[in-house]
């Protein structure tokens, strides 16, 4: 008889009842962010969301803590993208030390609010009604700066935390300019000279001190 090696042995496939557990968070997720576009955070309850993917109450718990914690976990999966494709790039466009460059990256990051337009308004009400969803946007603000390791790393270590900053006030001048000029029509300016004035504003303000 031939013994294989316990660290040769092929990792064993997920099982039926893993896949079925697997398809039926994701289908809870899916079916919450619909609703949360459709209806806003505060209008849908876990009955709601069980009730459109046609499982109990005691199998949502078996996913999720609560519906915040569904809107958490979506908001995890988006803004580690976000982390990762927006802000990764703007990592290596100011180290490029390109003002083009930044004007383009400008465009890709209200890009990326459009593309995820329908939910903001969600995650802005569980901001108001939700204490504890505070953190979840605190912690997806500070992936965006930890993106950016060598941005960060050109400012002085006693100087990190205004480094952060403004990349925090960046974060929420582009959301709001966006809420306001695009889901709420309350701002009207060329978009395409938006993102030159934007770069004139912020291209500037996010180079770090030079030694005098």
């Amino acid at each position: 008889m031939v013994h294989m090696r316990e660290d040769t042995v092929a990792p064993s496939r997920p099982n039926l009842r893993d896949e079925q557990k697997r398809r039926t968070r994701l289908a809870l997720l899916e079916a919450a962010q619909e609703m949360f576009v459709e209806r806003g955070y505060a209008n849908v309850t876990i009955d709601d969301i069980t009730r459109e993917v046609g499982c109990s109450r005691a199998t949502f718990y078996l996913h999720f803590a609560n519906k915040m914690d569904v809107l958490a976990k979506i908001s995890a999966e988006t803004m580690e993208q976000r982390a990762a494709s927006v802000y990764g790039d703007l990592d290596e466009v100011l180290g490029d030390g390109s003002r083009q460059a930044f004007t383009g990256w400008i465009q890709r990051a209200l890009e990326w609010f459009a593309a995820n337009r329908d939910i903001l308004p969600a995650w802005d009400e569980a901001l108001q009604v939700e204490p504890e969803f505070r953190r979840v946007g605190r912690e997806s603000i500070t992936a965006l700066t930890d993106a950016m390791p060598d941005y960060l790393a050109r400012w002085p270590a006693d100087r990190h935390d205004e480094a952060r900053f403004r990349v925090e006030l960046l974060v929420t001048q582009l959301e709001r300019y966006f809420m306001r000029s695009t889901v709420q029509g309350t701002i009207e300016f060329a978009p395409d000279r938006a993102a030159d004035v934007l770069t004139d504003i912020w291209f500037p303000a996010l180079q770090p001190p030079t030694d005098s």
